[in-house]
């Protein structure tokens, strides 16, 4: 059991963790395509308590590596930006047609193409192990909980301030917003 204290492990503690925000995420997505929100949102959620604890858990024990940093990143893409992005298209936009359903099928590309852009320069200007004060633009974890909450709000938004919404926090993602590391 020492590999799960030794940073060369590709199967430490902490990418152990990130692993089960990745299940989580997969998991959601199959309870997406059933309709399932609430089950999907309450996985992402579990998906998202395990992306902080897997950070703590690196610096507490030193096993931050290059691995687990890509690794992290994999999993903040998916259940960060392809799960949300997923459910709203799933659960507004479905019922869409024609000139509309393209319009919201280009605005949630942005939003995903805007997540992983995010999430390769973080990667560039971070090294292993590192953690700065403040993230410059919306972390996707924070970007994923604002869709929650467009989502939420959506019954009363139309699927039109849905998009509007989607788009400006997708722009927020690579903006040079200060937001402060928790």
């Amino acid at each position: 059991m020492n590999f799960l204290y030794k940073s060369t492990s590709h199967f430490n503690l902490a990418n152990l963790f990130t692993m089960v925000n990745i299940t989580c995420g997969l998991l959601a997505t199959y309870f997406i395509t059933q309709n399932q929100f609430i089950l999907a949102i309450v996985l992402a959620w579990i998906g998202g308590a395990f992306d902080i604890f897997d950070g703590k858990i690196a610096r507490k024990f030193g096993l931050s590596n290059e691995f687990g940093v890509q690794l992290d990143s994999f999993a903040d893409f998916l259940s960060f930006v392809l799960v949300p992005t997923f459910l709203i298209f799933q659960a507004v936009y479905s019922t869409l047609e024609g000139v509309s359903l393209i319009v919201v099928a280009v605005g949630s590309i942005y939003y995903v193409i805007s997540g992983l852009r995010r999430l390769i320069q973080f990667n560039i200007n971070t090294d292993a192990g590192e953690v700065s004060k403040y993230f410059t633009g919306v972390p996707t974890p924070l970007g994923a909980i604002l869709l929650w909450v467009v989502y939420l709000a959506s019954p009363l938004i139309t699927w039109v301030g849905v998009l509007v919404f989607m788009i400006i926090i997708g722009a927020l993602l690579n903006s040079k917003v200060k937001i402060p590391h928790l």
